[in-house]
């Protein structure tokens, strides 16, 4: 009996041993096929990297009633890096995407003097308005951000929507969308969608903030 029992330690001896062996054998190997993931680079993401600064934020806003605290965010962020660390604006590179119901606000007064009523929503109550209401009146404009040096981000598969019902069902959705094109605020640039904007600023080192 004696005999059995010293041949089942060495079985299991040598099966443990043999595993360890296995263990430590793999290791150099997953070592060797795991790389860091890099993501790939896009000529249409350049600005992504162009913009100089210490600091990179992305500001991304979905709403109308959320812009006005992308507003105080983006003052914040200065403000702070000014007082706290003696950072100057021109280091901070600040991007504030609009998308999603947020996409039409980043076109100029002239499109929502010639369009308001579709941008804003027919079943709005009151009178179409002549211009941007986040770049005019009593709020602050997003006009005074782009002379701060701060970069909008339009949505372009919202617009297109936008267009559509500009047109209406036997316009030129087309055509809206090419004076869209050329008609947005100050330093914005329309992109293939704010979703995947949001996402590849990330990848060029932008901290993301969800402002609403």
């Amino acid at each position: 009996m004696s005999k059995i029992k010293r041949g089942r330690r060495q079985l299991i001896t040598g099966l443990g041993t043999s595993a360890a062996a296995i263990a430590l054998g793999s290791a150099p190997a997953a070592a060797q096929t795991a790389s860091a993931f890099q993501p790939a680079r896009h000529a249409e993401d350049g600005w992504f990297a162009n913009r100089p600064g210490k600091h990179r934020v992305i500001l991304d806003t979905t709403t109308p009633e959320a812009i006005p605290d992308a507003v105080r965010f983006a003052g914040n962020l200065f403000t702070g890096n000014k007082a706290g660390y003696n950072v100057d604006d021109a280091d901070v590179a600040i991007v504030i995407c609009l998308r999603h119901a947020a996409t039409v606000y980043g076109y100029n007064d002239a499109l929502w003097s010639k369009y308001g009523r579709a941008l804003r929503g027919t079943e709005a109550p009151g009178p179409a308005p002549t211009a941007n209401p986040h770049n005019s009146g009593e709020r602050p404009p997003l006009s005074d951000l782009a002379k701060r040096g701060i970069q909008f981000m339009v949505c372009g598969t919202a617009s297109r929507g936008a267009a559509r019902r500009v047109a209406g069902a036997n316009g030129d959705a087309d055509a809206v969308f090419k004076e869209i094109e050329t008609g947005l605020i100050p330093n914005a640039r329309l992109v293939a969608a704010g979703v995947v904007g949001v996402t590849h600023a990330q990848e060029y080192g932008y901290s993301y903030l969800f402002v609403g």
